[in-house]
């Protein structure tokens, strides 16, 4: 089943065009992170999931349901951690907890909860002194109250420290685990690439691209980057490595090759070397990171 979808969506404030005829789709039990540079129109595609900002134009549904139309129906069955969330400082973390379980109609343990996020000594402080590391650690267990099937998570790692980041990376896998649909974007290029099934990349409010890690990989050819370390480097080698499908920039350093490929070009390339009468002495390969795939999708924008 298809838990998001949005249909040919555009919207506009004032002059600015934020999404342009966006179509993207995300199934059931996916973990799916939303990548783009600031400003490409991620925030706005999650506030008209939310139905807190309407389209011009377009359709949304989730888990079938109108977003705009049956909202509450929508809203029943999500939890949502904002990129612009606040606490209120005069409640404790289980005074916010009870009044979402209560809310829900939940039954949830809020100590289990505040256990869970990493926070069980701050049950009965009041939130008005919590760090923002804190702070964004309750409203994610507030959003995971009452087991919701959907996650929405806009920047979830902002304010956490390296183990804050930890914590929230195992909570979205065993959310996956359970079977929960978890919409995710973020800045931390890492943090997406630890734990997604499938990415999409918007820049400037158009869609560029929805793949795996390892798809984007393979459609932009640079599935890797092998070093190959040799006793020599006849002539015509370089020339011939280049002339492996698959094999992008070739470049020898002494008797050492780095050669960017596809990952399915790796043992041609080996083979290829010998073949030319060169003893291969070591070799060793690394995947093209995702902050690489990003910048190429996005013509190095920052993100």
């Amino acid at each position: 089943m298809t838990a998001i979808e949005l249909v040919d969506v555009s919207k506009r404030f004032g002059n600015v065009v934020a999404l342009r005829n966006l179509d993207l789709s995300i199934q059931e039990g996916e973990v799916f992170g939303f990548l783009g540079p600031n400003g490409a129109g991620k925030s706005t595609t999650i506030d008209i999931v939310l139905d807190y900002v309407r389209p011009n134009s377009g359709t949304v549904s989730v888990f079938g349901h109108d977003a705009q139309r049956e909202t509450r129906a929508v809203h029943e069955r999500i939890g949502v951690l904002p990129d612009a969330y606040h606490s209120y400082g005069h409640l404790t973390a289980r005074q916010h907890l009870d009044f979402v379980i209560e809310t829900r109609g939940a039954n949830d343990d809020p100590d289990r909860i505040l256990e869970r996020v990493g926070i069980p000594e701050a049950a009965d402080r009041r939130a008005e002194g919590f760090s923002k590391g804190m702070t964004q650690r309750l409203i994610l267990g507030m959003a995971l109250v009452g087991d919701p099937d959907l996650l929405i998570l806009d920047e979830p790692t902002t304010g956490l420290d390296p183990n804050g980041a930890l914590a929230m990376r195992e909570i979205i896998q065993e959310e996956s685990d359970r079977g929960t649909t978890v919409f995710f974007s973020s800045h931390i290029l890492e943090q997406v690439e630890a734990v997604c099934d499938r990415v999409a990349i918007l820049n400037d409010g158009e869609l560029v691209t929805v793949n795996s890690i390892d798809g984007l990989r393979e459609t932009v050819g640079s599935g890797a980057s092998l070093t190959v370390q040799v006793n020599r480097i006849p002539s015509g080698t370089l020339d011939r490595v280049r002339g492996v499908e698959g094999v992008g920039n070739v470049v020898a350093d002494g008797t050492t090759l780095v050669v960017a490929c596809t990952n399915p070009s790796k043992k041609r390339v080996l083979d290829v070397v010998e073949s030319t009468g060169a003893v291969i002495e070591d070799f060793e390969t690394e995947e093209a990171s995702l902050e690489e795939l990003f910048a190429t999708y996005t013509a190095g924008v920052p993100a």
